[in-house]
């Protein structure tokens, strides 16, 4: 399996609004044209945290731990829709009631993202498809501990430091 280079995604302004569109490899490829991603956080009933194990074979960060969901939207998809799909296709995820957190720009070297953030709560397993190398439940201190040590992507330690006053503030599971 790889990623498919040539995929058409959106290119959106700082506010979400599509201003253009380009392929999947000129998005990963250095250009930083910001393009629309979604992201599902996916707590169980005691709080831990599902985290995703990138494949190998992935073009950005293979092998490391990361969102439970995340995802592209596809060039005319609405964002809800692009959450579902993603959920669907990584982790058998269905009709799971999200709740916005936040929106924000992630930059790297390589590429400029607008992401969208989710959370759920679910006491169904999440059944990782071939998109993915597994997953786990997390308790919040193993992630807090496992910080900065090269187990986690860039992306998702600068998010969670993001999200974490959300998420303490939620006091999880609700």
């Amino acid at each position: 399996m790889h990623d498919n280079s040539e995929e058409i995604f959106p290119i959106v302004d700082e506010n979400g609004t599509t201003i253009g569109q380009a392929t999947r490899g000129e998005c990963h490829g250095g250009s930083r044209l910001l393009h629309p991603v979604v992201h599902l956080h996916v707590f169980d009933k005691y709080g831990n945290l599902y985290l995703q194990k990138r494949p190998e074979w992935k073009d950005i960060q293979p092998g490391r731990w990361d969102t439970a969901v995340g995802g592209h939207v596809d060039y005319g998809e609405e964002i809800g829709s692009a959450l579902a799909r993603e959920a669907r296709e990584e982790l058998g995820l269905l009709n799971f009631k999200a709740r916005h957190i936040v929106s924000y720009v992630f930059e790297s070297e390589r590429e400029r993202e607008l992401v969208y953030v989710f959370y759920t709560v679910t006491d169904c397993m999440p059944a990782p498809t071939d998109e993915l190398d597994g997953g786990q439940f997390w308790p919040l201190e193993e992630i807090e501990a496992m910080i900065g040590k090269g187990i986690f992507t860039p992306n998702f330690e600068q998010e969670y430091r993001r999200i974490e006053p959300t998420i303490r503030f939620l006091n999880l599971p609700y």
